[in-house]
């Protein structure tokens, strides 16, 4: 009985989420236009509202104008003092968390975590299986066990202020009503060590009703990997009732036929667009493509078409302004403190009635096949690294990510041409990997936690590169080889030794 009215109450309580959000996306102009005037008038008293003059802009030209678009390096000044304890510097008072994450130039980046945008990171994901249950009418699950594969949520401190990765932070607000069903333990979710944590999660969950499960799907693979080694069946044969997969961080696709083998039939599946700086949309409906984007939520948004990127002024689109299509780097004012904010990431709406985003890459050349956000600069200063005292020379390299391997672990793979080979190559290797999992974390993690295997050299013919670049007809010139892709297309057609 207490089952039967636990779905009932589900399903209420996902219809009456379903209308609120109908509201704000059938007027998403005006629900923009509340939360940008709302944002300017919070701000207003703070230091960086007082240095951008909030309390005389009257419209978003004025905004626009007076309000740069900025990295985490362009607003890193302002952050360093949040960090340093101050208040009223990017929002009022002081941050609940920071949410830490790898920097790219500059060490760690601390993302603050405010009272008013703390409650939309929980909200957000909550919501995403409410529509999902609203829209298929399945809500069984909520009788069964679930489990979320995320970071520590052990915390630290800086000035009275905790910090960690957002994913540990938000396990501190799972709601009371969910905590009997969720696993992992929380003496399981706080163990560092990826492969010890994954075994006692296997562990845990292996004789248990799992119904969703949730987590980037590069480290829910080893999961999974290590359920059928363990039970010598299927995922699905192990939870008869495991029928939905919610996912982030990295595109699902790459890895959907491989899951489908591990589980054994197919299950429905959730996308979520979060990060630190703030949960942007989710998968709203089985049938559309793309996900909800967040009009909302404490955020607003500006969007740039990539290709205008990195000319002088580019011009700034509001959410009215964008069309079908289009690659746009996504820009972001916050409740938070994040203004006129560069996550890095580019978008192309999939929809305008509502307004539906897909995830298209991001803004630089990078590789995040499993989360880690390797950017040009790292494997650059990898490879100088590993030359130092070296008389090894090279022509040519670009750097893509092995998928599906024939055999073992997937991995990073460098393709090089050599002027002046090593002359023990797996030593070479193996310099270039320290020199990587000291300056990312992420893939530091994705290595110790045997999701990756070490990255793996393989030498290119002499003037492959070239040969290529003629081939697509740009040789010569301003033309370059991209020092990494998160996808096989260069290195597919380069001749190797």
């Amino acid at each position: 009985m207490r089952s039967t009215l636990k779905i009932f109450a589900a399903k209420l309580f996902a219809k009456r989420i379903y209308n609120q959000t109908q509201l704000w996306a059938k007027n998403p102009i005006e629900t923009q236009r509340k939360v940008f005037e709302s944002l300017l008038d919070q701000a207003k008293n703070t230091q960086f509202g007082k240095d951008h003059q909030f309390g005389k802009i009257q419209s978003y030209v004025d905004f626009s104008s007076q309000v740069p678009i900025r990295d985490y390096e362009g607003l890193k000044t302002y952050v360093d003092r949040v960090v340093g304890g101050e208040e009223n510097v990017l929002w009022p008072g002081k941050p609940l968390y920071f949410a830490k994450t790898s920097g790219t130039t500059s060490g760690a980046k601390y993302i603050p975590l405010t009272k008013d945008s703390m409650p939309f990171h929980i909200e957000a994901a909550r919501n995403a299986i409410l529509h999902y249950i609203h829209e298929t009418g399945k809500a069984d699950f909520v009788n069964g066990k679930m489990i979320f594969l995320q970071g520590s949520p052990i915390l630290e401190e800086k000035k009275g202020i905790q910090f960690g990765r957002l994913s540990g932070i938000v396990a501190h607000f799972v709601p009371k009503y969910l905590q009997k069903n969720r696993l992992p333990s929380w003496e399981t979710n706080c163990i560092e060590d990826w492969e010890t944590k994954v075994d006692a999660i296997v562990k845990e969950t292996f004789d248990q009703d799992m119904t969703v499960i949730s987590g980037i799907p590069s480290w829910v693979q080893m999961y999974f990997e290590k359920l059928h080694q363990k039970a010598g069946k299927p995922v699905g044969e192990l939870f008869k009732n495991f029928n939905l997969f919610i996912y982030g961080g990295v595109n699902y696709e790459p890895y959907r036929a491989k899951f489908e083998n591990l589980i054994g039939r197919k299950v429905d599946s959730i996308e979520l667009f979060p990060a630190s700086e703030g949960f942007f949309a989710y998968q709203d409906s089985q049938k559309e493509t793309g996900m909800l984007l967040l009009l909302n939520a404490g955020i607003f948004y500006e969007f740039i078409k990539s290709d205008e990127f990195f000319t002088e002024n580019p011009r700034r689109y509001t959410i009215g302004e964008v069309a079908l299509g289009v690659n746009y780097v996504l820009i972001i004012s916050t409740n938070a403190g994040l203004w006129g904010y560069n996550i890095g990431d580019t978008v192309q709406f999939t929809s305008t009635t509502p307004y539906r985003v897909i995830v298209s890459g991001r803004i630089k050349h990078f590789i995040s096949a499993f989360g880690e956000h390797v950017i040009g600069k790292e494997v650059e200063s990898a490879l100088k690294e590993a030359l130092l005292g070296t008389e090894i020379r090279i022509n040519e390299f670009t750097v893509a990510p092995q998928i599906t391997p024939k055999s073992g672990l997937p991995y990073h793979e460098w393709f090089v041409e050599f002027e002046n080979e090593p002359k023990n190559l797996t030593e070479f290797e193996e310099k270039i990997d320290q020199a990587m999992r000291q300056q990312n974390g992420y893939y530091d993690d994705l290595i110790a936690g045997k999701v990756l295997q070490r990255l793996v050299v393989t030498k290119v013919a002499k003037n492959g590169f070239q040969n290529y670049m003629k081939s697509i007809g740009k040789l010569g010139g301003q033309n370059k080889i991209p020092r990494l892709s998160n996808d096989r297309k260069i290195v597919d057609l380069l001749a190797i030794e």
